[in-house]
């Protein structure tokens, strides 16, 4: 997936600046998402704050080494084969990127721009279909 140098920027700059309500965003996440399917909550046994320190060090990687899908692609594949293993499945993923949407919507308010919006909503449709392949490899 091709982003122009701008997008990467907006990329970059939204990330840098929900990074700094870190700890805020990370129990926020969790509580948008279990909103928005509580059956989900079920998952998720060990301590929010962490695995939401878990998400987001996950989105740092991936938005510090976006440029270079050749590391970025196995990461997110392995990662996608251990959440099948915590219950995760295919109709999961759209619900994970709403979420991420929201949260960013309410963490940065006017600061995330439509065009940012854009950007992360395309990024996260790539990415997240590279996981599904990799997780569900006989889906289709």
């Amino acid at each position: 997936m091709a982003l122009t140098n701008e997008e990467v920027e907006l990329l970059r700059e939204s990330f840098r600046e929900i990074a700094i309500e870190n700890e805020q965003a990370n129990v926020r996440f969790y509580e948008i998402l279990f909103e928005k399917d509580p059956d989900l909550q079920v998952m998720f046994t060990n301590d929010i704050g962490r695995q939401g320190a878990m998400l987001m060090s996950k989105l740092g990687v991936i938005v510090s080494e976006f440029h270079n899908m050749d590391l970025l692609a196995p990461m997110l594949g392995e990662l996608a084969i251990r959440h099948v293993a915590y219950g995760v499945k295919e109709e999961h993923y759209p619900i994970v990127g709403e979420a991420l949407i929201q949260l960013l919507l309410e963490t940065l308010g006017d600061k995330f721009t439509l065009e940012a919006e854009v950007v992360w909503k395309k990024v996260y449709l790539d990415l997240s279909e590279l996981m599904i392949e990799a997780a569900y490899p006989d889906r289709r």
